[in-house]
């Protein structure tokens, strides 16, 4: 069950409408790093989640407080289109919140929402929760997210830096600082995880005999002439998952043959050369 308090998480005000930036504010809501896709990633991997009931519980609180982010940015993107009148008029073209949903903003905003915020990005792409990672492997599921607050949080500042209005960039740093603290929040998980083993590789449960030894730490490269690839931390030394490997560099050579398929059944209609019917080499 979930329940509202009706108040706003968090005061959302705006000194000076701005349609243009409430076209920017719906990726912080739809958009591929926005609110919604935290929140029903958080809500679903909680609804998957096996093992210990802690876990479950603090993605429901967390998916919770992203569900009350999307409040708080549709409620700003509300009142940056206040002021358009609600019939497109030809002088009302003049006002300067219609004449930027009239230029291409946002035609949406105001022609299927009355004003309002879409669940859709900022060029007006419904959310279509294709992004949403819930994987049921908890180490898994909190490196996906670590990133997903990661990304989030690099769009509300270059939100934040894309507006002068003093309302808007309160709202923003408050949701940049939530970002801040889930990204340690989810690298905290992995952290208590790791005090029972190594979490890497996903999933641990996997046992890694049974994959192929001479790749498993390998870097290899793809150049055309051969040509060693670069070095770094990921080349050389110990791997990182604390499984013991020692990464080493190649260059990849092809190790298979060619692939040659047989030809097409009759009835599945390829070109007469196709066909099985065909001799060899004709």
């Amino acid at each position: 069950m979930f329940y509202t308090d009706y108040r706003l998480q968090f005061p959302v005000r705006v000194e000076t409408p701005d349609p243009t930036f409430a076209r920017a504010l719906q990726q912080a809501i739809g958009g591929v790093e926005g609110e919604i896709r935290v929140a029903m990633q958080y809500m679903f991997q909680a609804w998957g989640m096996r093992g210990p009931a802690k876990y479950r519980d603090m993605l429901l609180n967390t998916a919770a407080e992203e569900l009350g982010h999307i409040e708080m940015l549709a409620t700003a993107v509300a009142l940056n289109l206040e002021g358009a009148p609600i019939a497109l008029q030809e002088e009302g073209a003049q006002d300067a919140a219609v004449g930027a949903i009239m230029g291409g903003r946002n035609f949406r905003q105001f022609l299927s929402a009355g004003l309002a915020a879409t669940p859709a990005d900022a060029d007006g792409v419904p959310f279509d929760m294709s992004h949403v990672y819930a994987s049921g492997n908890i180490a898994g599921d909190m490196y996906a997210n670590v990133t997903a607050e990661g990304t989030g949080r690099l769009l509300a500042t270059r939100l934040y830096h894309m507006t002068n209005d003093p309302g808007m960039r309160d709202m923003l740093s408050y949701l940049i600082a939530r970002d801040t603290m889930h990204q340690n929040q989810w690298k905290a998980v992995i952290e208590e995880l790791e005090e029972e083993g190594p979490q890497m590789p996903v999933p641990n449960s996997f046992p890694q005999e049974a994959e192929n030894q001479d790749f498993n730490y390998v870097y290899l490269g793809f150049t055309a002439d051969g040509a060693e690839p670069p070095r770094g931390r990921w080349s050389e030394g110990p791997s990182v998952d604390g499984q013991g490997g020692e990464f080493s560099i190649r260059p990849m050579e092809p190790m298979g043959e060619v692939p040659v398929l047989r030809p097409a059944r009759p009835g599945s209609y390829g070109q007469n050369v196709q066909l099985d019917d065909q001799e060899d080499g004709q």
